[in-house]
């Protein structure tokens, strides 16, 4: 990825952080209002709405590090040439052959059985997830490499 298409990425997703800052900060407001206003009922809602904003900062935090995490790995993998490579057919419209996905699969499923305790080979299985349609896995193995990475 060239810098100007990361800056651009990172642009936009400073700017959408920035805007759901905003609206967690307009619902805390509102929590806050309701808690003050001394009814019982008034303020069960402030202290059940302030929960919203406590769980999206943790979301967005945890996100922000895997995201962090991940350019690193990517940074470490270019550097030795490692980046994985997708070269798999597309249709017109661009979509992945799904069948050509599946086959590229099953090396990255391998290694990662072979090698669990390479962070390498968990980022490389989190690409073959993704080209394979299944996002859930993926997220999942970015996860596990992060971790990895990390210790």
């Amino acid at each position: 990825m060239s810098a100007r298409a990361r800056w651009t990425s990172f642009a936009g997703a400073a700017v959408l952080t920035v805007l759901l800052g905003l609206y967690v900060w307009l619902v805390a407001a509102r929590a806050t209002a309701l808690i003050r206003t001394g009814e019982p009922v008034g303020a069960v809602l402030g202290v059940a709405l302030w929960v919203l904003p406590l769980v999206v900062v943790w979301l967005v935090f945890r996100e922000w590090s895997l995201a962090v995490d991940v350019q690193r790995m990517a940074d470490e993998l270019a550097a030795a040439d490692e980046l994985p490579v997708d070269d798999l057919p597309r249709s017109p419209g661009g979509r992945i052959d799904r069948a050509a996905a599946r086959a590229a699969f099953e090396p990255a499923r391998e290694l990662a059985e072979a090698e669990p305790d390479d962070w390498r080979s968990w980022y490389h299985l989190a690409f073959a997830y993704d080209a394979a349609g299944d996002r859930r896995r993926a997220r999942e193995s970015l996860r596990k490499a992060s971790a990895l990475h990390k210790a």
